[in-house]
């Protein structure tokens, strides 16, 4: 970018839950930490489905932002001409009709991960963002880590050769003390199906994204080949998914990635195997765990040689020494919108929905279903996923 003032975002935060939590908090941190000039980011609104009083207890939480406006409900969110970009931080039941409700309202979106609870939802979605000229995007934010992109530049500059498999894991072992139940209540959003819980949606969408990101998006443009799906799934009391694997099958490119996901163990108790596995003719990088946040990868090649590489998360010793990592997808959504573009490169609307697809199918294959309600592709702007009663 030219030398300047850095491009500022300004940004409306839908709900006020944990995740929205750790964003702002990465908002609020100096860009300087991680080395980047030529944008930031300002808290202008915040809202809860519930009360405005929610919201300003919010801002309290994040110790920043004090002059966001705060609002009560979401549809007062989406109206207010001082937003520029609206971050969806619902849960996933809601991102079809929330991202809908700021889309038709002229708001740019980040909308978090998993996208929607159904294919035909996310095509709707960038149907609307194309034809209203909206920037959109799903938050993948592990895609915009210096590590993933790190990783992505070894692969294409053929570092372990032909890539031939990709196995990733993330898997949290969330057994009850007592009792062969989880640890959550059923109402709880991980497992409650009116919520679209369940191992898939909220921890499976990590594994695929490393599947998709070192086989489906390197492949070139003019050979895309979305995967041929195999899936089991062992389902809950609840009729969410607890344990499930996704064979992802690319044939014309002769590579398999293997995405698994459990609620009832831990990928590895010990943090000593790697998370994900991407394995080539000349060797394999080893990305180890969280899946989420990984700091640590390890490249070793066919012969044996290895070399550990440590990518820690900067921190703001101005904030306590936060920084989680969110603040990266920010970043790429502020230099999008200076730039004049609708989508991200590193995360193409068309990736977004080849992942709901594959998603889609492997929740059908295991049996997994959703109620009317959050599986609908109508946009609702009275729905109660919108108005807050619901």
């Amino acid at each position: 970018m030219a030398s300047g003032n850095p491009y500022t975002l300004k940004w409306g935060i839908m709900a006020t839950g944990g995740i929205a939590e750790t964003f702002c908090k990465d908002l609020l941190c100096s860009p300087a930490v991680r080395g980047a000039d030529d944008v930031r980011h300002e808290i202008v609104a915040v809202a809860s489905s519930s009360s405005s009083k929610r919201a300003a207890e919010f801002l309290q939480k994040i110790n920043g932002a004090f002059d966001a406006k705060t609002y009560g409900s979401y549809p007062e969110l989406v109206v207010d001409p001082n937003v520029d970009i609206i971050y969806v931080a619902t849960p996933h039941s809601h991102h079809f009709q929330n991202t809908m409700l700021a889309l038709e309202a002229g708001k740019h979106v980040l909308c978090e991960k998993a996208f929607t609870v159904t294919a035909a939802q996310a095509r709707k979605l960038v149907e609307t963002a194309k034809a209203k000229k909206l920037f959109l995007m799903e938050a993948v934010w592990t895609r915009y880590f210096p590590l993933s992109i790190k990783v992505r530049e070894l692969i294409t500059s053929g570092e372990i050769g032909t890539v031939f498999r990709t196995i990733g894991d993330l898997s949290i072992n969330s057994n009850a003390e007592e009792g062969s139940g989880l640890s959550f209540a059923d109402s709880h959003r991980m497992v409650n199906p009116d919520l679209a819980g369940g191992a898939t949606l909220d921890l499976g969408v990590y594994p695929l994204t490393w599947v998709f990101q070192t086989l489906y998006h390197l492949q070139p443009e003019q050979d895309k080949e979305a995967p041929t799906v195999i899936a089991s799934s062992n389902k809950y009391t609840t009729g969410a998914d607890e344990n499930t694997a996704i064979i992802c099958s690319f044939p014309g490119h002769s590579s398999i990635g293997i995405a698994s996901t459990t609620m009832r163990a831990d990928t590895d108790p010990e943090n000593v195997v790697p998370a994900v596995r991407i394995q080539g003719s000349k060797g394999e990088i080893q990305v180890f765990a969280p899946a989420y946040r990984p700091t640590k990868y390890r490249v070793v090649k066919k012969n044996g040689e290895a070399q550990t590489f440590d990518v820690p998360q900067p921190a703001d010793p101005a904030r306590n020494s936060w920084g989680h990592g969110m603040f990266w997808e920010a970043d790429e959504c502020a230099r999008c919108l200076r730039d004049g573009k609708l989508e991200s490169a590193t995360l193409p609307w068309k990736e977004s929905i080849v992942i709901m697809e594959t998603m889609e199918e492997a929740l059908r294959q295991g049996g997994i279903t959703y109620p009317e309600l959050i599986t609908t592709d109508v946009y609702d702007p009275k729905s109660p996923l919108n108005t807050g009663n619901q």
